[in-house]
């Protein structure tokens, strides 16, 4: 496992730009740039100019902190779905078919969700009934084939 600070220039750099940009200071600060702007209107009468100053910043800044973001949501989303991963396959009686799903494809996901709302859906006749709704039914999905699977 690598080291946090042997990470990429451009994952440290992705990484601290868009923590940066979700602070309110720079949103104060982007409040301030076009209210700066707005005020300075007269002085350059309003011109194309002007309004291409604005317009111009504010797609390049766009452009660029898309995929930044993009960049940290990837990393964070990955991290977040190997750590799912590891507490199923760690939980005595889960079901490890359920491990990488991500990588299904949507009518296997729908399959499994189905499967999910129909236990939800006996749980709750059964807390209606008095009974309890901790026991483990059988995994309807496990004949869905996982990426793995389907690649060999």
């Amino acid at each position: 496992m690598r080291r946090p600070d042997s990470r990429s220039l451009f994952t440290r750099f992705a990484r601290s730009t868009a923590h940066s940009a979700g602070q309110p200071y720079a949103f104060l600060t982007s409040v301030a740039l076009v209210i700066v702007w707005g005020f300075s209107g007269p002085y350059f009468g309003y011109s194309t100019d002007w309004q291409l100053v604005i317009n111009t910043g504010t797609t390049v800044v766009t452009f660029l902190m898309v995929f930044l973001i993009q960049n940290t949501q990837n990393r964070d989303s990955e991290a977040m779905h190997l750590k799912l991963d590891e507490l199923i396959r760690a939980m005595e009686g889960a079901h490890n078919a359920l491990l990488d799903m991500e990588e299904l494809e949507d009518r296997d996901l729908e399959k499994i969700r189905l499967n999910y709302l129909d236990l939800a859906k006996s749980a709750r006749e059964a807390v209606r009934k008095g009974e309890v709704d901790t026991g483990r039914a059988e995994f309807k999905g496990a004949e869905v084939s996982t990426a793995a699977q389907r690649t060999k």
